[in-house]
């Protein structure tokens, strides 16, 4: 597997940001890693081997990055305005210079012209990142696998809000959304997998809630609850990404 490594200066983070990416070929998949969580999770929890039949195949290469969980969601003791503008650096950083970079890698290796878009990838607090910005900004991402995550701002700010933090929490802008906005038609138009188990660790209730906003709403992604084995923890990660990545990529 083509393994390559980058280290750049991000004048919106005002520090260096790092990511990996795997793969020589095909659609761009940006994977953010669980809470509190760097760059090279996606290899060293061996996510390569779960993803590495599509890796290998050049259907997909695999843009990894880091969290700044840190700073924002987990200093719980921080002040929660800078914390939650903190977040939305790192959200505009993603949009403004993570996604050229990858636009212009895939392009140049593959010749990948943008269609279809980036399929956005979390586990756990990953999964919350993933899903915020597939909802936010679906005309750069129009894939989702999010797989045992807690979609509302409460987890890490308690019931602290503001203007930015509103964003950035799926149950709370998306009931909200009015019925014409042009992205619930982007959504519909889009392909998205939200997934949690019912077993140790995992906290169904949020995707629950999270399935009946987009149900009220008219946004038709796939949301599965799978059983009270199913833990929140890798092995069942590496399972249901075998199950869905084949049908996100049709």
């Amino acid at each position: 597997m083509e393994t390559q490594y980058f280290k750049q200066y991000s004048p919106v983070m005002n520090d260096d940001r790092e990511c990996k990416v795997y793969g020589h070929a095909g659609r761009p998949v940006l994977f953010i890693p669980c809470q509190d969580g760097r760059f090279f999770d996606f290899e060293d929890f061996h996510m390569t081997d779960a993803w590495a039949p599509w890796i290998e195949s050049g259907q997909v290469m695999v843009f990894s990055i880091d969290t700044i969980d840190k700073e924002t969601w987990s200093d719980s003791q921080g002040d929660p305005r800078w914390r939650s503008e903190r977040y939305e650096q790192w959200i505009t950083f993603i949009t403004d210079e993570a996604v050229p970079f990858i636009r212009s890698m895939t392009n140049e290796r593959n010749g990948w012209s943008g269609e279809p878009g980036i399929l956005v990838f979390g586990c756990s607090l990953g999964a919350m990142h993933a899903a915020n910005l597939f909802f936010r900004r679906p005309d750069l991402f129009d894939g989702l696998l999010a797989l045992s995550g807690i979609y509302t701002s409460e987890y890490g700010f308690g019931n602290y809000m503001d203007d930015l933090l509103y964003f950035n929490s799926p149950v709370h802008f998306l009931p909200n959304m009015p019925e014409d906005h042009p992205y619930i038609d982007l959504y519909n138009q889009n392909r998205g997998v939200i997934c949690c188990g019912q077993g140790p660790w995992e906290i169904p209730d949020s995707t629950r809630q999270l399935q009946q906003i987009l149900k009220s709403k008219g946004i038709h992604l796939w949301v599965d609850f799978w059983g009270y084995d199913c833990a929140h923890d890798w092995p069942w990660w590496y399972k249901q990404v075998a199950y869905f990545v084949p049908k996100l990529l049709e």
